[in-house]
């Protein structure tokens, strides 16, 4: 039975139409379009192509939904690399030979170093790659940072060893990554993207601004493969939604690592936004629209069942006609070496999360509370002069901090419903929602 699809739904093509008629849309399999609206013709759409920008209509039974990304601990960037196994089994694992054909293993011999097997002629030849000083390199001349770029360079360029990389050979079991976001619709153009300036750096690699089919666009590079199945499994989280109030996902390119393309938000994060402008140009209507911009979208993230974990002003982005977004909802749980307490960011983490790793939406409505108190002291930093373990210690005891100068007092109190040590007695984000908006009348 045919789904029908609302405007603003992304579609994927699921085969080639090269040769349309007139006011048809052209595409190739795997392209992604975005539904305009449903036309008279019963099963036809008028709808947008994401690349070309150009409109037209095409028939429901050529098209999928875009869905969200299925992870799977068996995607990987690196299918071809092996692990520790020895030369013969490398050998084995290169039958049929085939020019071009390879796998990368660790040294059994020398261990640290990687040995690069390429199948050329009737013979598999075997490079060892040097790891010395946080480089690899085959023949002292060509350093790399990582054998994803060092692979990615070998495909392009003989260089010195017997023959261009053609194909990897996977690993039984393992997925590529590339594969499998082509078939959700999510992988995108590299010769589309332009990469500018660095405009911020993360525990994972730098965020960058770029262009993207003539918009602006953020970009997240990752490049190392353990944190990249991490973002993956992350990056799913961001395909599932769409909302205003969160910041969008455009997709991903496998080009050096990982990038992860989302919308540019040009104005910063919430907190250099208030401390660099004030009470003197931010007035408290605008503050309150922050607040009901993020409380919507952590609404959105609780019907989906998505938890944040650090929700802060820090992770609030503001776009160029001032609407607050939620970012790095997917991103907050990305540690290879999984949650680490004294990583958490204690001053806006509640109590039974920090106490038991217990996080739920309640306990976004927690940090929600010291994002709200963030907002109306323009970006001040929350428990002034307390240490970490004065503020876990004074909580526990019923301490909360004080209102901000100029606070509201229905803001206040507000700030006070999210810090109700039981969980069960915070409001919902759909509560504060409602709360918000009586107060902007």
């Amino acid at each position: 039975l045919q789904k029908h699809w609302p405007p603003g739904t992304q579609c994927v093509a699921k085969h080639d139409h090269t040769k349309p008629k007139a006011r048809e849309l052209a595409f190739r399999k795997g392209d992604v379009v975005t539904i305009i609206e449903a036309v008279e013709g019963k099963g036809w759409y008028r709808a947008r192509h994401n690349e070309t920008g150009q409109e037209g209509l095409l028939a429901a039974s050529a098209l999928r939904e875009r869905g969200a990304i299925r992870i799977d601990p068996k995607l990987s960037l690196m299918p071809w690399f092996h692990g520790k196994i020895s030369g013969v089994e490398a050998v084995q694992e290169l039958q049929p030979p085939e020019d071009g054909l390879f796998l990368v293993r660790e040294s059994i011999r020398h261990p640290g170093d990687y040995v690069l097997c390429v199948s050329f002629g009737k013979e598999v030849i075997h490079y060892r790659v040097v790891h010395e000083e946080n480089t690899l390199s085959i023949d002292s001349q060509q350093y790399f940072s990582n054998l994803i770029d060092m692979i990615e360079h070998y495909m392009k360029e003989q260089g010195a060893i017997c023959t261009k990389l053609v194909k990897p050979k996977p690993k039984t079991g393992m997925k590529s990554a590339e594969e499998e976001l082509a078939k959700a619709g999510w992988l995108l153009n590299l010769q589309h993207l332009t990469l500018g300036d660095r405009i911020g750096q993360g525990e994972f690699g730098d965020v960058l601004q770029g262009e993207y089919m003539g918009q602006k666009v953020a970009v997240k590079n990752i490049k190392c493969d353990v944190t990249a199945q991490a973002f993956l499994a992350e990056t799913a989280a961001m395909t599932k939604v769409r909302h205003k109030n969160l910041v969008c996902l455009l997709g991903v390119i496998l080009h050096n690592g990982l990038y992860i393309v989302m919308e540019f938000m040009s104005k910063g994060n919430l907190v250099n936004f208030l401390r660099t402008r004030g009470r003197a140009l931010v007035p408290t209507q605008q503050l309150l629209l922050f607040a009901l911009d993020v409380a919507q979208g952590m609404d959105y993230l609780e019907s989906k069942k998505l938890v944040h974990r650090d929700l802060a002003a820090r992770n609030i982005l503001i776009s160029e006609e001032n609407v607050a977004k939620v970012s790095d909802f997917g991103l907050a749980r990305v540690n290879p070496k999984g949650a680490d307490a004294s990583l958490l960011p204690v001053k806006w983490t509640a109590p039974e999360a920090l106490k038991h790793n217990k996080f739920s939406s309640k306990s976004d409505v927690w940090s929600y509370g010291i994002l709200l108190w963030e907002t109306f002291s323009f970006g001040r930093a929350p428990y002034p002069k307390l240490s970490l373990k004065e503020v876990t210690e004074l909580l526990e005891q019923g301490y909360r901090m004080e209102p901000p100068e100029g606070c509201p007092p229905a803001v206040y109190a507000l700030m006070k419903s999210c810090w109700e040590l039981e969980p069960g007695k915070r409001p919902s984000f759909k509560k504060l929602t409602e709360k918000l908006q009586k107060e902007l009348k």
